[in-house]
C-alpha cells in the first residue's frame, strides 16, 4: 500500500541522508561478503550489527542518522543473501545513488500515524519528525513497518507493509482465456480487448530529443543532471499509467471470472538481446531491440503477477505452444493459417477470426502447466533429476 510523501525542504535533506547511510551500510556489508572464500567465516547479521555500533562511534555522519534505518539495511542484506542461496533471487548487487534511494523503518505504532484531514495524513520518521503524505485511503490496522523510497523523478513514496486479501470470484465457474500481445495487450476469449496506455506521440518525440541531448551532455555537469531528471519524469509518467492500467484491468478480470487461463511465456527469453558476440554477431539487432521495447511496454509480467495476487489460486498457466497457429473451430494446426498479425484464417475449414481472439479461445481450452515440460495431470515431466529405484525393479 503506497502513498505519495510530501516532505519539507529540511525533511527532504534528512531523508536523502538516511538513504545515503542505508546505501553505505548495504555496500559495506556486500563488500565483506564478496571477500568471503571457502573455508573462511563470513560475518553474519549479529557480527555486522556489532561492526555497525563501532562504525557509528567512529563516524559522526553515521551517528547522526537513525540506527533503526541502518540496522534494517543490514537486515535487508541478510534477507537478500538468504533469497540468493534459496534460489529465488539473484545475487545482491551494489546500490547506487539516484537509483537505489530508500530505507525501511520497523516497530511502527498506532500513535506514529495521524489523519490530518480527508486528503492528508502524517507519519513519524525517527530523527526526522512528522512527514505529511497524501492519504488517499485508510491505512490498515496492524501494520508494523513501512519503507520510504525516492524515484529517479525526485518523488518520495511511502509504502506500508500490508498484504491485501485476494478478491472473490463470481462463483459461477466461468473460465476465461487471456492472450497477451503487442498490438493488443490483453485479449480475452470473449473478444474483449485491453490496451496498455502510452505516453503519446508528442511526449515520445520529446523523449527522443532529450535522449539525444543527454548523449551530448558532459558527464557530471548540471545540464546533464537536469536532462536526466526531465527524462526520468517522462518515464515515470509512462510507468504510472501502465501500473494504473494493470491494477484496473487485473481487478476487473479477477472479479468477473472464476478461472483465468494465461499463456506460460518466458518473457526474459523473449526480450533477450540479439546482439550476439564478436565471433558470432547477431542479425537485425535494431529490429529485435524495438520488439523488446514494445513487449516490455505492455507490462505482461506485472499484469500476470498482480492477477495471481488478486485471484489467488484461480489463475492457470497454459502452454503457449501452437496457440496462435491452431484453429479454435476444428483444431487444425498450421502456420499458414496466421495470415497477418490481426487475421487468422484456417487453411483446413476456412474459419476466420481475429488472430488474438482465436489464440485466447485456444488458451481457454488448454491444459494447465504443472511443470516445465509437462502438461495436465496425467503427463510426466522428463526434465527431472534421476530418481533412485530399488534393485528389484532394475532386475
Amino acid at each position: 500500500m503506497r502513498f505519495r510523501l510530501a516532505p519539507t525542504v529540511e525533511q527532504d535533506t534528512l531523508l536523502r541522508d538516511f538513504c545515503g547511510q542505508a546505501r553505505f551500510v548495504w555496500n559495506l556489508a556486500l563488500e565483506q561478503w564478496r571477500l568471503w572464500q571457502p573455508g573462511k567465516h563470513a560475518p553474519g547479521y549479529a557480527e555486522l550489527n556489532r561492526q555497525l555500533t563501532e562504525a557509528r562511534v567512529a563516524e559522526p555522519w553515521l551517528a547522526a542518522g537513525s540506527v533503526i534505518v541502518q540496522q534494517q539495511a543490514l537486515r535487508d542484506f541478510d534477507q537478500a543473501k538468504r533469497n540468493f542461496f534459496g534460489g529465488t533471487h539473484r545475487r545482491p548487487t551494489w546500490r547506487k545513488r539516484d537509483r537505489d534511494e530508500g530505507f525501511r523503518v520497523v516497530a511502527l505504532h498506532e500513535d506514529h500515524l495521524r489523519r490530518l484531514n480527508h486528503r492528508w495524513g502524517s507519519v513519524f520518521v525517527p530523527k526526522v519528525g512528522w512527514v505529511k503524505f497524501r492519504q488517499s485511503r485508510d491505512v490498515p490496522a496492524g501494520v508494523k513497518s513501512y519503507r520510504v523510497t525516492r524515484d529517479a523523478a525526485g518523488r518520495w513514496h511511502l509504502a506500508f507493509a500490508h498484504i491485501p486479501p485476494p478478491l472473490d470470484g463470481p462463483g459461477t465457474g466461468e473460465v476465461i482465456g487471456l492472450d497477451r500481445g503487442v498490438a493488443v495487450s490483453v485479449m480475452t476469449s470473449e473478444g474483449e480487448a485491453f490496451r496498455a496506455p502510452t505516453i503519446g506521440e508528442k511526449m515520445a518525440e520529446r523523449l527522443v530529443r532529450l535522449q539525444r541531448r543527454l548523449a551530448r551532455a558532459l558527464r557530471g555537469s548540471n545540464r546533464r543532471r537536469r536532462i536526466k531528471c526531465a527524462i526520468a519524469k517522462i518515464k515515470a509518467r509512462e510507468t504510472d499509467r501502465r501500473k494504473d492500467w494493470v491494477e484496473q484491468t487485473s481487478t476487473n478480470l479477477a472479479r468477473r471470472y472464476d478461472v483465468l487461463k494465461v499463456e506460460a511465456l518466458n518473457i526474459a527469453g523473449m526480450t533477450r538481446s540479439a546482439r550476439g558476440t564478436v565471433e558470432s554477431p547477431g542479425r537485425k539487432v535494431a529490429q529485435k531491440a524495438g520488439l523488446n521495447r514494445a513487449i516490455l511496454a505492455q507490462g505482461w509480467g506485472l499484469f500476470l503477477s498482480r492477477l495471481e495476487h488478486k485471484a489467488n489460486g484461480r489463475v492457470r498457466r497454459v502452454d503457449a505452444k501452437y496457440t496462435s497457429q491452431k484453429c479454435s473451430a476444428c483444431g487444425h494446426v498450421a502456420a499458414e493459417s496466421r495470415e497477418s498479425q490481426t487475421r487468422f484464417c484456417c487453411v483446413a475449414c476456412g474459419f476466420s477470426l481475429n488472430a488474438d481472439h482465436n489464440a485466447a479461445i485456444n488458451i481457454a481450452g488448454g491444459q494447465p502447466v504443472t511443470a516445465w515440460g509437462a502438461l495436465g495431470t496425467l503427463s510426466r515431466a522428463v526434465n527431472r533429476e534421476p530418481q533412485l529405484r530399488p534393485l528389484s525393479e532394475v532386475a
